[in-house]
């Protein structure tokens, strides 16, 4: 199946992406607490900076635009490789008087020109999309590289053993939520049939090895809702270079 094609419900160009951002806070517990303590955590991070430049990677649907945006003197640099996803953060850019401060280009990271390091950077929902841990890993040296050294980098993402009982018993929960919550049992039928398909979910140890292997230190995890958990870490001097 090709995932890139605009008539498949699974593809990020389809028509129904533009249902994102009303959904994604239906489908996942505590989607604002997720973004409310990123912006909590990333304010203390960078309170001795007058001024910060900010990587959003993966950028469409601009939540993570929309949360720090309140913060005047920071800017930002958003990528994604979704013409839809993109055009929804620029929506809202616009809604929240954003265009100023938002540079978005419709790209993966490997195709984005270097320039000064960013003060810090996100990847929000986006790592369980790479299929194995060596392009998860790639995608994560790539932002360090990016970084300067003592930066702050935030992420978040589907995680666990999809083989265990407790990965089973989670995606039960989960599914009572979202069918609860106006998720229509064909949507969570999508999103269950994703898994291994589209989506590629790696268990949280493993999580932390590649932060570590990535050129990242103090790893911690900050936010866990079922099966979605966000993480922080900081860059580590001379990794990525």
């Amino acid at each position: 199946m090709n995932e890139s094609r605009k008539d498949n419900p699974r593809s990020w160009e389809h028509p129904d992406v533009q249902q994102y951002e009303r959904t994604i806070a239906l489908k996942i517990p505590g989607y604002p607490l997720l973004y409310n303590m990123l912006n909590r955590l990333l304010s203390v991070h960078l309170e001795a900076l007058h001024t910060a430049n900010l990587l959003i990677v993966g950028a469409g649907g601009g939540q993570e635009l929309v949360t720090l945006g309140a913060h005047e003197r920071w800017s930002f640099t958003g990528i994604d490789p979704s013409k839809a996803m993109l055009e929804i953060a620029r929506n809202r850019m616009a809604a929240a008087g954003l265009n100023a401060r938002v540079t978005l280009y419709q790209c993966d990271l490997h195709d984005l020109a270097y320039g000064n390091p960013y003060d810090a950077a996100t990847c929000m929902l986006v790592l369980h999309f790479l299929k194995g841990k060596e392009q998860k890993l790639q995608l994560l040296r790539e932002i360090a590289s990016r970084m300067q050294a003592g930066a702050p980098f935030f992420a978040a993402a589907i995680q666990g053993d999809i083989r265990t009982k407790a990965w089973s018993l989670q995606m039960k929960a989960w599914k009572t939520h979202m069918l609860d919550n106006g998720i229509t049992l064909e949507g969570w039928n999508q999103f269950e049939s994703s898994i291994g398909v589209t989506s590629h979910p790696i268990p949280a140890d493993e999580m932390e090895a590649l932060l570590l292997e990535a050129g990242f230190t103090d790893v911690n995890r900050y936010f866990t809702s079922y099966l979605i958990e966000g993480w922080f870490a900081i860059k580590k001097a001379g990794a990525g270079q």
